[in-house]
């Protein structure tokens, strides 16, 4: 799947400098990237610039990263489920936008907003499932300072900017708090028996 990806860029100018937006990111661009080290909601930003190395590395993976002046200052992930989640039980064509996050310094630009839509320009996420699941204790409540419905109410809104949509589930972490949620768009190019399939496997019990 990976050499399918388009490698789609955007400029954005700030006040701070030229930031530039990449749909598809090399395991060797984001190795010679600093990271801004409040990218940190996942793990230690250090760390999490490893990761994001290991996921560019992965065939059926890409990485959506945001730069400023050299550094890596937001991404967005995009890898299959793993094996140990209910959503590898599906069809095939289901990817999970794994993680998305941007520094506090440049949150009021809409970078957030820009890395999605870059990132679903890309004509074979058309041919895609893509999920995402959202838990309140990845969100940065204290950083942001907001109630945890609004930071649900913000990240559901952000997410239907680029189609995708809450879906019920029985899966036990979604239901293991009624902020945390499921979201899920379906490609144009996805047929109604790989729909059919995937929604078989919202609940289980």
């Amino acid at each position: 799947m990976k050499e399918d990806w388009t490698n789609i860029s955007r400029i954005i100018q700030l006040s701070e400098g030229e930031l530039i937006i990449h749909g598809v990111t090399s395991p060797e661009t984001l190795e010679s990237l600093n990271i801004d080290i409040m990218l940190k909601a996942f793990r230690p930003a250090i760390k999490q610039k490893k990761a994001l190395v290991e996921i560019s590395k992965e065939p059926n993976s890409k990485v959506v990263s945001a730069q400023l002046n050299g550094e890596l200052v937001g991404y967005v992930t995009f890898h299959p489920p793993e094996d140990f989640e209910r959503w590898s039980a599906g069809p095939k064509g289901v990817i999970e936008l794994g993680a998305i996050e941007v520094a506090p310094k440049i949150r009021k630009f809409g970078i957030g907003s820009a890395m999605l839509k870059v990132a679903f320009e890309d004509v074979t996420m058309e041919k895609l499932v893509v999920l995402a699941t959202e838990y309140y204790w990845h969100w940065d409540l204290e950083g942001t300072l907001l109630h945890i419905w609004e930071y649900r109410e913000i990240m559901s809104s952000l997410m239907s900017k680029v189609g995708m949509v809450v879906k019920d589930t029985d899966d036990e972490e979604i239901s293991s708090h009624p902020a945390n949620m499921l979201m899920v768009r379906y490609g144009k190019e996805v047929t109604n028996k790989t729909i059919q399939e995937f929604e078989t496997i919202l609940f289980l019990e």
